[in-house]
């Protein structure tokens, strides 16, 4: 194999492995963005319920009683969230490395028969 034949092999796995990272990137944004959109929806769904519970409060005691459980349970959601968003950006990472790990490998294996040969 020629030094051109190569280097166009090695331009084409480049090429190959990018889009393959590309569209793996791609799938986890477009998950990050439907999680975040659902988080959204039963945000403002949480809120108009706590809104709706504390219209109905007859007293101060029970207002700050619902408050408070809304403010706790908005928390633990909350919480709950980021960590689902960061294991799917995690996630979205090892896929989009995943494409280069081989070309990395044989690379790698390359280099140590030629500095072998040398």
């Amino acid at each position: 194999m020629t030094f051109f034949d190569e280097a166009n092999t090695a331009g084409k796995e480049a090429m190959d492995n990018g889009l393959k990272s590309f569209s793996a990137m791609t799938k986890g944004f477009q998950q990050i963005a439907a999680q975040s959109t659902d988080f959204a929806k039963q945000s403002y769904e949480h809120s108009a319920q706590m809104f709706d519970q504390l219209s109905r409060a007859r007293s101060l005691d029970k207002a700050m009683e619902v408050h408070g459980t809304f403010a706790k349970d908005a928390y633990e959601r909350w919480v709950s969230q980021t960590t689902r968003v960061s294991e799917l950006c995690a996630e979205a990472m090892r896929e989009a490395y995943q494409p280069f790990e081989q070309t990395v490998a044989a690379t790698a294996a390359r280099a140590q028969t030629t500095a072998r040969a040398a």
